[in-house]
């Protein structure tokens, strides 16, 4: 039993760290969605007036 333990860990070798380098490839990629949707003069026009309108109520 020891030996088809041993044998099944080893064939799951770096299968976290090709989990975590997927991961990571997507937060990437979601990151650079942000930015494309962030860069565009509509969005960046709605968030501009969203703070100024939070500044105006507040004082």
């Amino acid at each position: 039993m020891g030996k088809r333990l041993r044998s099944r860990l080893r064939e799951e070798d770096g299968a976290a760290t090709a989990e975590y380098a997927i991961a990571t490839l997507a937060a990437v990629g979601f990151a650079g969605l942000l930015v494309a949707i962030l860069r565009s003069d509509e969005v960046r026009g709605m968030l501009t007036e969203l703070v100024h309108r939070a500044l105006t109520f507040a004082g």
